[in-house]
């Protein structure tokens, strides 16, 4: 009975126990590079440890498919109809995400198939690459919000101008039959440009009187979890 088994264990399709374990260990071991580089470019708010265990985790399994699966096309077939019933419905916090999650496929499926030269050389010129790129962040845009009087509406655009010139946009204008609301997008670059001047947008806007509120709001791409 016992040799039966070992048997069993030892007869895996056309890999030995040997090539088996080589497959996964190297799997694992190219999975620690996507760990490491997805820790070190998404240091910020769109972190998330348990996406990043993930992204171990599915390299792992994704070689461990393509070992099953070797050069039988029955079971190939087989394993993407059992596969295509699965949904992921997790929302993607960061378009580099979707970089990683097809990284680790393609590391699972080159170490799955023994191929650990195109595996290991894709890894490391991906990680050059996210490592000397991937603190690339978006540049903060502002939204200054302003509401007041309708009758103001062009003094609160003159003051606007005088400030920042052509480089605030003017992307929405609500009006009521008595008031106004007018909202700017600009650069951070450009909102800074504020401080250098002797009196605040803010101070200036509530001086010309009718002049509700100003807000200011801090617009980025990158989604917080």
């Amino acid at each position: 009975m016992r040799e039966y088994l070992a048997q069993l264990l030892a007869e895996s399709g056309t890999l030995t126990t040997q090539e088996i374990v080589l497959h996964i260990t190297a799997s694992a071991v190219l999975s620690a590079a996507i760990y490491i580089s997805y820790w070190y470019t998404h240091a910020g708010t769109a972190y998330s440890k348990k996406f990043n265990v993930s992204l171990v985790s599915l390299t792992i399994l994704t070689a461990t498919v393509m070992t099953v699966i070797g050069n039988n096309i029955a079971l190939s077939l087989g394993m993407v109809g059992a596969l295509s019933i699965v949904r992921f419905r997790t929302a993607i916090k960061d378009s580099r995400d979707t970089a990683y999650i097809f990284w680790t496929i393609i590391v699972g499926i080159c170490c799955g198939v023994g191929d650990y030269l195109v595996a290991g050389v894709g890894t490391a010129m991906v990680f050059v690459v996210l490592l000397a790129l991937g603190r690339v962040r978006n540049e903060n845009r502002i939204l200054l919000i302003i509401r007041g009087s309708k009758d103001r509406s062009g003094d609160m655009e003159r003051i606007v101008f005088s400030y920042f010139k052509q480089r605030a946009l003017l992307r929405v204008r609500n009006t009521t039959p008595e008031h106004v609301e007018l909202i700017y997008e600009m650069p951070r670059k450009v909102w800074q440009m504020n401080y250098q001047k002797d009196v605040d947008i803010s101070d200036a806007l509530y001086a010309l009187g009718g002049t509700e509120y100003v807000n200011t709001v801090t617009q980025s791409d990158e989604i917080s979890g």
